[in-house]
């Protein structure tokens, strides 16, 4: 363990946190980054995603040696978006969906099973099929373009966290209270369950047990990405911290419709900040009181954020969304701008997924001295650490006691 973490080797780590069609934003920030280290090869020895963000991940990952190529393909499938290609949005669709849930409920399940999921995600599975080879993930960890890759899932059975991971067989498992990290010949099925967000879409089996969305008991998103080796890490959410409330005054109650949105936002991105936060506390602990912390290590980290409410953003374009897809939030209560939440995790809409990367872009650009110093391995005093802090937008952090024990 060392106390001073500018006298140990950098390893610079990328998360990617879910978010749906917000993590076209992802795909932004990446442009920016890949403009900004134009001659540096992938800059990111470990990578770790959940939900949607684990397929930019995956990605990027079984193409660390191409890596500005990736991007630019990555860029090149957001841009290129629209519902159909991740989920059945037609007429007939969606209709025997819902005839099939009402049929369900009416028999007290006893004519039909209930159903798995409110969408079906057979269109997106078709397409990451065709467009991931995982076995350029074992070719680069082979050659060394990067040290490891992560996707999180969460089990429904054991109530944990699994980090499914590939890495240098110097990587150890690990086992914590509430996670877990299993190394494994990582493919489609474990990008599956980690996309399969509860309610929303079907649940995916790894090893005997269904899993579903990673964010779904993440109480230590940070945690994997510090467990396989990375000493600094680069944060791509997909919530603004200056998010505004849609619709300020409600004459009605929110529908279903409107809470499963209030539900995503705390899903995908609450409990990266309360990480963040407990993990600073530690961070200090293992500068000034190393004793006070044994086995924890000092672990940097920036966030970046959407700079304008994607919500808002959303509200712009419901009308791109498909006749059976606004129907479905009509009839969810949440009509027009109450919808705008939900929508803009929904939206795989060319208009919308744009927008995003054109914001993400500019973000990057407009903070790119700072990801530049992060990611090039510029030491990181207690002052510019606290400077950042006041700012809101970057935190310093450590791992957290027991469950982030090195």
């Amino acid at each position: 363990m060392l106390s001073d973490p500018s006298s140990r080797p950098q390893v610079p780590g990328l998360v990617l946190t879910g978010g749906g069609a917000r993590a076209a934003y992802q795909a932004g920030v990446l442009k920016g980054l890949s403009q900004l280290l134009p001659q540096l090869a992938n800059p990111f020895r470990v990578i770790v995603g959940t939900s949607a963000g684990a397929v930019s991940a995956a990605v990027i990952a079984t193409h660390a040696h191409r890596w500005h190529a990736a991007v630019a393909e990555i860029e090149r499938v957001w841009a290129g978006f629209h519902v159909d290609q991740v989920f059945e949005v037609g007429a007939w669709p969606m209709l025997k969906a819902g005839l099939h849930w009402v049929t369900s409920l009416a028999s007290g399940g006893w004519l039909v099973d209930p159903p798995q999921s409110l969408l079906s995600n057979r269109p997106l599975r078709q397409l990451l099929q065709h467009s991931i080879a995982w076995q350029g993930l074992q070719r680069g960890l082979a050659r060394g373009d990067l040290d490891a890759l992560a996707l999180c899932a969460s089990g429904y059975s054991s109530g944990k966290s699994v980090a499914y991971f590939a890495a240098d067989a110097g990587v150890e498992e690990w086992t914590r209270r509430q996670h877990l990290g299993r190394r494994a010949a990582l493919n489609l099925d474990h990008l599956m369950a980690s996309l399969a967000v509860p309610l929303l879409f079907p649940p995916q089996q790894l090893e005997g047990e269904f899993h579903g969305d990673g964010a779904m008991r993440q109480l230590a998103p940070l945690s994997p990405a510090a467990h396989l080796g990375a000493t600094r890490l680069l944060i791509i959410g997909v919530r603004s911290r200056q998010e505004r409330e849609v619709v300020p005054v409600q004459a009605a109650p929110p529908g279903p419709a409107q809470l499963l949105g209030y539900a995503l936002d705390n899903l995908f991105m609450d409990q990266v900040y309360a990480d963040q936060q407990q993990m600073q506390r530690v961070n200090l602990l293992v500068r000034h009181v190393p004793q006070a912390v044994p086995g924890a290590r000092h672990v940097d980290t920036l966030l970046m954020q959407p700079s304008q409410d994607p919500a808002a953003i959303a509200q712009r374009h419901i009308s791109c969304l498909p006749r059976s897809l606004r129907a479905f939030l009509r009839v969810g209560g949440a009509r027009g701008a109450r919808g705008a939440r939900l929508a803009s995790y929904l939206m795989f809409e060319a208009p919308y997924t744009q927008e995003l990367i054109a914001l993400g872009y500019q973000d990057a650009l407009a903070r790119g001295p700072e990801l530049v110093a992060f990611l090039t391995g510029a030491d990181l005093g207690e002052e510019d650490g606290a400077q950042t802090q006041q700012r809101g937008e970057t935190d310093a952090v450590g791992e957290r006691g027991e469950d982030h024990a090195g």
